[in-house]
């Protein structure tokens, strides 16, 4: 660095119109560097190596969307976010430089030029130009890529917005239609907080420029005096802050549409007729203030007049938001609350009932006969036939031993769906075997194995909802390895999964590497894929740009085995497909399987449009989100084999699917356009269903002084979980599959969504909501009432019946403490013609074996229990009369069919739990009566004692053992 020559002063004078220097300033005169060039050139290569990873990441994005067929989705979302982005780094660029450059210029005399400080009595010197500049730049460009990343994430707001359908149905206090609130308010919501924030960027740059224009005395006196250019930008900048906060007042009215209170939910009786006034009052008011700034700027009249103006907001605030709402609230509206209030519960109840689908809600009496002749027996032989006695988890554990085959395999969930079996209509559970990775041997995970061999699952499970063997086992109609079925009607030709809900990593397929396909005695089959799903690997550059994507780099690149036909099949989990090309959907969190006529698999995952902004409805939470409107609009069809994706539309009355189907015309099919035999395994959904039950529990009256004094509130029915007396609990009863013929109505046998309540703090059942599957009556919701003068026993008062009877006490006692322990499965309650029927299954199981086995049936009215082995022997005993067999028994393991000639006739079943020896029940009693009181202590904390009572206990066992020969 060098002092400036007698050439250079001359030069600095000419030019201080332009940047005031001071004379003592030191410059650089030295040539530019000739290294100038390189660090440029450098510095690209690190942004593009940093970005590399992005652009591989598109390109690879790219393909897996074009593999699926898709592609147009993929780069539609994509151009419209880089769009968004470089609009909006570009706009808040312009905006905020272009207002610290006005600033530069009204400041440069006073806030650029060098000066002197006085820092602890020192002068020291100070030159705000060195800083301002490029601190002006990196605020600028900082608070752009936030924004611009920001609005980039939104762009599913500016979709709607410019893709929205008009319309919909008008709420009544701002008269706006539905789309305004699903479309547009977020559109607006999203460019008022982006300027808000900017003017207040700006009036924060222009009070830090205006205190750098105090003089220096101003350091180390009390002088607060301020230059005429300062008070002119500031003024500027606070009136456009203030226009752009008036607008954010202005559309912060309109989510009191849907904020919740402790009674209702929406614009209440003060907030309508003074919050709401008052609100737009303060907008007036502060677009009276931003007019009061701008004369203030340019008339330069001190600060009287500014401080006036933004004083008149803050009282408006004071008085019409605090104030006036506060005295209103304690004294107008909570002495006569119902009368002030009743308009708006009734708009409450209307909005939330639309909004979660229960406005359609068909409303029927139930009669809740308590006689055996009202369950019509003979009239529900079919329903009878397909009760449920599998608990989906109970059989989950049984079928990992014994249809695992290897620990490779694994059943991740089960399903309940109908099938045609020999012609009539089944209930089956379905589950498929996919394959888990993880769970080789350690010496076999490598990378030929995970990525070459090991690539997909393979067949299912199906067997009859309530079959099972002599020796508690299920009654498989489709089982094994290869894959063997019992039923002509069903046939497994595809039984490769390579996408499920398991598939979680990547794999090559079409290589040389033949792929495990099952396991046969000591031998292994081979297959080979021959389908067209995945990324197709192509020359050297693809492979490369592949490997580097999947984190592969040291394998693929040099692998023999894989060839530029192979595929790369990834994101091969069906949620995390569906998730990546329709994100703007949620799904339900239980896809099921299904079997098509050809003998192929196919996934069903129930997709949902939702909002959070529907006018006077109550949030509720949905698979983490709190929304307000919910809509079934779109099921999904994903073929496990080759991984095809399809989109179909079963609600066009949905505003929001239409505006997405809209934004993307190729993604949406009609739902006329699902195969038919897959259309006929299309369910009411259990995610929609669980929550419109939370909703119709409150809002299943429309009376407004009912609603408003909660005197009709239910719940959905509890039930007992846990196996033993000190650990039971309850909790609420999840939706179950039932095929039944519904009370007054036309014989038709169709698959319903069951869900019981009961009224709120209460266990007596109140009534039951229905979902409909099948053909023209799919959606549809039909509920039950039962007579509001008797009582109907709910499911927790039917497992205190079960639990109080002694033979079934004893004999679960008996079962615990012989290595084993009692499962009991859920409690289903099944309406039957006028009445209703419990069951519950019991199974057992080892402690040294996960596999429990049914093995008894639990049968209850509200009158009446009964139980036994099978399903008929407790039927029989329910009733107290002989009930021919439901269904065909199958036979033992090795044991031959007897013909019809060699068939003995039927005989009655043997009630074996009902028919005891002389002196058993006195035992039995005792038993009880013994635990209880070990359990009594035990509390207490007697411990002593409590060992003596199970000693005694014991002995009373033994006794029981001995006397019933078991």
């Amino acid at each position: 660095m060098l002092r400036r020559s007698a050439n250079a002063r001359i030069l600095t004078d000419m030019s201080k119109s332009y940047s005031p220097i001071d004379d003592d300033e030191v410059i650089d005169v030295r040539p530019p560097s000739r290294w100038h060039w390189r660090r440029w050139l450098i510095a690209g290569l690190v942004v593009l190596f940093l970005s590399s990873s992005s652009l591989v990441g598109i390109y690879v994005s790219a393909l897996w969307f074009e593999s699926l067929g898709y592609q147009d989705v993929y780069w539609y979302i994509l151009k419209l976010r880089v769009g968004l982005f470089f609009i909006f780094l570009f706009l808040t660029i312009l905006i905020l430089r272009g207002s610290f450059w006005l600033l530069e210029r009204v400041f440069s005399a006073h806030v650029l030029a060098k000066r002197t400080i006085i820092v602890n009595e020192q002068a020291v010197e100070f030159s705000p130009g060195r800083f301002l500049r490029p601190a002006a730049w990196i605020v600028a460009v900082l608070f752009s890529l936030v924004y611009a990343l920001a609005m980039s994430a939104q762009w599913q707001v500016f979709a709607l917005y410019f893709n929205q359908v008009v319309g919909g149905p008008t709420e009544p206090i701002f008269q706006k239609p539905l789309s305004f609130y699903f479309f547009s308010l977020p559109f607006y919501d999203s460019l008022s907080s982006w300027l808000v924030s900017l003017a207040f960027v700006v009036l924060a740059a222009s009070l830090i420029y205006s205190f750098l224009t105090l003089p220096e005395k101003v350091m180390k006196s009390a002088s607060r005096t301020v230059s005429k250019s300062a008070f002119t930008a500031v003024s500027v900048a606070l009136a456009a802050f203030l226009i752009a906060f008036a607008w954010r007042v202005y559309l912060s009215r309109y989510p009191y549409l849907w904020t919740d209170h402790q009674t209702i939910s929406g614009v209440t009786f003060t907030e309508a007729n003074y919050l709401l006034p008052a609100l737009l009052f303060i907008c007036v008011a502060l677009l009276i203030a931003a007019a009061l700034a701008l004369i203030n700027a340019f008339t330069q009249r001190g600060l009287r007049l500014l401080l006036i103006g933004l004083a008149l907001p803050v009282l408006v605030y004071v008085v019409g938001v605090v104030i006036v709402p506060a005295y209103i609230q304690s004294f107008i509206v909570k002495p006569n609350e119902l009368g002030r209030e009743t308009p708006y519960i009734t708009h409450n109840i209307a909005a939330t009932r639309q909004a979660f689908g229960l406005h359609q809600v068909e409303q029927r009496d139930f009669e809740a006969d308590t006689s055996i002749q009202a369950l019509d027996l003979a009239g529900n032989r079919d329903s009878l036939e397909n009760i449920r006695l599998w608990d989906w988890q109970a059989l989950q554990d049984t079928l990992k031993q014994i249809q695992a085959i290897r620990i490779y395999y694994d059943f991740f969930d089960v399903d309940v769906d109908r099938y045609e079996l020999e012609g009539k209509t089944r209930q089956m559970m379905v589950a498929a075997r996919e394959i888990a990775v993880d769970k080789l041997p350690e010496a076999s995970r490598n990378w030929i194995n995970q990525k070459l061999i090991y690539t997909h699952g393979y067949g299912l499970t199906m067997n009859t909802a309530n079959g099972f063997t002599r020796e508690g086992m299920p009654r498989f109609v489709v089982s094994n390895m290869p894959v063997e079925s019992t039923s002509p009607d069903i046939r497994i030709t595809r039984p490769q999964i390579y996408y499920g809900q398991l598939t979680n990593t990547d794999v090559y397929v079409k290589t040389r590497q033949q792929e495990f396909d099952y396991p046969q005695g000591e031998t292994n089959t081979y297959t080979t894929y021959e389908g067209n799903g995945g990324i197709k690997i192509g020359g050297p550059l693809r492979r490369m740009l592949l490997a580097w994507a999947l984190g592969d780099i040291a394998k693929l690149p040099f692998s023999d085995d894989v060839t530029s036909e192979s595929h790369a099949m990834i994101r091969r989990n069906i949620i995390q497909i569906v998730n990546h090309v329709a994100p703007f959907l949620i799904y339900d969190v239980d896809p099921y399987m299904v079997v098509n006529e050809e003998g192929r698999l196919f996934w069903i995952i129930d997709a949902f449009t939702q909002s959070a902004s529907y006018p006077y409805s109550r949030h509720h939470r949905v698979n983490n989100q709190s929304v307000n409107y919910i809509r079934n609009s779109v099921k999904v069809l994903i073929d496990a084999y080759h991984g095809t994706t399809d989109f179909y539309v079963f609600d066009q009355d949905d505003p929001l699917i239409a505006a997405y189907r809209a934004t993307f015309p190729s993604l949406f099919k009609n739902a006329d356009q699902m195969p038919a035999d897959l259309r006929s395994h299309v369910r009411y959904p259990e995610t929609l269903f669980q929550v419109q039950g939370e909703v119709y529990g409150l809002y299943h009256t429309q009376n407004p002084t009912v609603f408003f004094q909660r005197e009709d509130v239910w719940n959905v029915a509890n039930r007992i979980t846990g196996e033993d007396a000190q650990n039971k609990q309850t909790q609420p009863i999840d939706p179950y599959f039932v095929l039944m013929r519904l009370p007054d109505e036309k014989p038709v046998f169709e698959f319903v969504l069951i869900l019981p309540f009961t009224p709120a703090n209460r266990n007596n059942m109140i009534g039951w909501l229905a979902g409909r599957s099948d053909g023209e009556n799919y959606g549809k919701l039909v509920g039950y009432n039962f007579p509001q003068g008797r009582l109907i026993d709910g499911p927790v008062q039917i497992e205190a019946r079960i639990d109080q009877n002694a033979q079934l006490a004893a004999q679960f006692s008996l079962w615990n403490q012989q290595g084993s322990r009692v499962i009991r499965g859920h409690l289903l309650v099944i309406p039957l013609g006028r009445s209703l029927l419990f069951v519950e299954p019991i199974y057992l199981q080892a402690v040294r074996s996960p596999m429990p086995e049914l093995r008894l049936v639990v049968l209850a009215t509200q009158e009446r229990l009964g139980f036994g082995t099978t399903f008929e022997e407790a039927l029989t005993n329910l009733v107290g009369a002989e009930v021919p067999p439901l269904a065909p028994e199958e036979s033992k393991p090795g044991e031959e069919q007897p013909t019809p000639a060699d068939k003995p006739a039927p005989t009655k079943p043997t009630p074996t739990v009902i028919a005891v020896p002389e002196g058993v029940q006195e035992l039995i009693i005792r038993a009880i009566r013994e635990f209880e009181e070990y359990q009594q202590l035990t509390a207490q904390g007697r411990l002593a004692e409590a060992g003596q009572k199970l000693e005694q206990h014991k002995r009373t066992l033994e006794e029981l053992r001995k006397l019933t020969g078991r």
